[in-house]
């Protein structure tokens, strides 16, 4: 870990009591800041509030009251928390710096940086990186955080300068970085999502893309190559673009061509050996391999890796089998984009559970999914008229309602056939009925596993 002088004596303000805010807060004290924790909510757990007043934290909790920006000399904002909020957006008036725990992990860190951003894969990329780079390891160790849910000051502290943050960095997190400087970036695709944060999907992208601000010509870019507008964004980039493309678009990079992956003009494994299912890890693989070479790992590494990987929880997560019925929690599909890539990684007649919180979109574009081999959904929260309407043009055989997860799986089960794939695969987000996407998914699997009790 750095030291870093320049928080002594400063008062930060942190908002939201959430994980990455409270690893913020200890380490913004440890280097010298007066620090203050804020969040509109009164947290459940009274030890967390004890814990941090012990450290000398001042705690605010159950408002955003705006005087707490009168010490205020640098906000370290959750993520989450819009810049609409009258809290941020009045910081912002004041013209406070805001950022965000990734730009504070970096600048004490002494480790080199992976930054992965995009929309979907950005978890099952970032794991896939850190396995390959751990796999033979000696003297090195990576480690996955960030947005995957490790907070990135935790993992910023223990790193050497041997070591690699592979840093999974969401567009809310990208909008508050200043310095940070990945050696390289990983943009898996930019479909249309958090436009309701964003705004329009013209600052969505310009969120993401700020991954390359600081970047320089000694760096890499890793982008997908496959669609022309990722194409025509990677032009922005002052690092080297190392592309990848699962459909051979170009052989710069990592690509697949008939049936077998490359790095370049150098075979590394058969596409159809990689152990989790779908396109979309084929890409995730793809955006993988692309840093993997870079760094130097052998291809006996990254085939073992791809190899034995068995998925991320709530990524099209294997579940279980019984009675004939597999079983995949794909609960991170919180847009329609990551449920078609679910959808078409399957071959096998699918029971679908999906519906969630309403964004404002309408499902049209899942129908030729839909079609392929879904016999019956299971549907629920919001956004279930909408889907019905989608799985009724798509003709869909049985079109059921459920209360939520929970309650969708038994009829998803009842609903299905010996050989059939039960699949949940929101395409929404949770915040209707979830705290998140990781708690929708670990009731889809508890309820799973109850269902499985009561059938043997």
């Amino acid at each position: 870990m750095k030291n870093v002088v320049k928080y002594q004596n400063k008062h930060v303000l942190v908002v939201g009591l959430g994980k990455s805010g409270i690893h913020a807060a200890y380490l913004l004290k440890e280097l010298g800041a007066d620090v203050t924790i804020n969040d509109k909510n009164v947290p459940q757990d009274k030890q967390v509030v004890a814990d941090l007043e012990n450290d000398g934290i001042k705690v605010v909790v159950g408002s955003h009251p705006l005087s707490l920006l009168d010490d205020a000399e640098l906000i370290v904002k959750n993520p989450g928390i819009p810049y609409s909020n009258p809290l941020i957006a009045r910081a912002q008036e004041l013209g406070l710096t805001i950022i965000t725990e990734p730009e504070l992990a970096y600048e004490i860190s002494d480790a080199q940086l992976v930054g992965v951003t995009g929309t979907n894969g950005k978890t099952t990329t970032t794991t896939l990186i850190a396995l390959m780079l751990n796999q033979n390891a000696k003297n090195a160790k990576a480690y996955p955080c960030g947005n995957i849910g490790i907070p990135a000051t935790e993992t910023a502290k223990k790193a050497t300068a041997n070591d690699t943050l592979v840093m999974e960095l969401s567009s809310f997190q990208l909008m508050g970085i200043t310095e940070l400087h990945p050696k390289i970036a990983v943009l898996t695709n930019i479909y249309e999502a958090h436009t309701d944060y964003h705004g329009s999907r013209e600052n969505y992208i310009k969120a993401k893309l700020r991954i390359l601000k600081n970047q320089t010509e000694a760096d890499y870019f890793v982008v997908n190559y496959d669609d022309e507008e990722w194409r025509n964004l990677s032009q922005q980039a002052k690092a080297k673009i190392v592309p990848f493309s699962r459909t051979a678009f170009t052989k710069e990079g990592a690509y697949e061509l008939n049936g077998l992956l490359y790095f370049k003009d150098e075979k590394i494994m058969d596409a159809a050996d990689i152990k989790v299912p779908g396109t979309h890890n084929l890409e995730n693989a793809l955006a993988a391999i692309a840093v993997a070479k870079i760094e130097g790992i052998s291809n006996e590494a990254i085939v073992e890796v791809l190899t034995t990987f068995s998925g991320v929880r709530h990524r099209t997560q294997y579940v279980t089998t019984f009675n004939d019925r597999k079983f995949y929690n794909d609960s991170k599909a919180t847009n329609i984009e990551a449920t078609e890539k679910a959808l078409a990684g399957f071959n096998t007649p699918i029971v679908l559970l999906a519906g969630g919180l309403d964004r404002g979109f309408t499902f049209e574009r899942l129908i030729p999914y839909l079609q392929k081999n879904v016999h019956a959904v299971v549907l629920f929260g919001e956004t279930k008229e909408l889907l019905k309407d989608a799985a009724k043009a798509a003709g869909v055989e049985m079109i059921i309602e459920a209360n939520n997860v929970v309650d969708a799986v038994p009829l998803a089960y009842q609903a299905s056939q010996p050989g059939d794939t039960i699949l949940l695969s929101p395409a929404c987000a949770s915040w209707d009925q979830w705290k998140t996407f990781e708690e929708r998914g670990d009731k889809f699997i508890e309820a799973v596993e109850k269902l499985e009790k009561e059938e043997k």
